[in-house]
């Protein structure tokens, strides 16, 4: 599947960065599906939209993505950290995913995005 194929799920509570994220993964040859910026807008976006990969904020407005990443992982998707916390910042059940650390670059994010295609 060619990078043109695949869309991207973006779950990130401050617009700008968000903004950032879906112009870099454009540029990389991405698709973003839709962009979350709380969990409970995020969940049933699961389960509706056609989507290859997530990538979550670890703190959106005070709230743990966590419940999102259970419910990607419960259906076998692919998905990555994106987070100001570090590798620190990710609780046990998810430490094997991806995490991108910010600030990122563009070299930083398709790494990561490889690494959770290859997950």
């Amino acid at each position: 599947m060619s990078n043109a194929a695949r869309r991207v799920l973006i779950v990130e509570d401050e617009m700008l960065i968000a903004i950032l994220l879906e112009d870099m993964l454009s540029e990389l040859g991405y698709e973003v599906a839709a962009i979350a910026s709380r969990v409970d807008t995020a969940l049933p976006l699961i389960d509706t939209l056609t989507f290859d990969l997530a990538i979550l904020d670890v703190n959106l407005a005070g709230e743990s993505s966590f419940p999102v990443a259970d419910a990607l992982a419960r259906k076998g998707r692919p998905y990555l950290f994106a987070t100001g916390y570090g590798r620190e910042g990710i609780i046990s059940e998810h430490a094997h995913r991806p995490v991108l650390v910010k600030p990122f670059s563009s070299r930083d994010l398709r790494f990561a995005i490889r690494s959770a295609f290859h997950d």
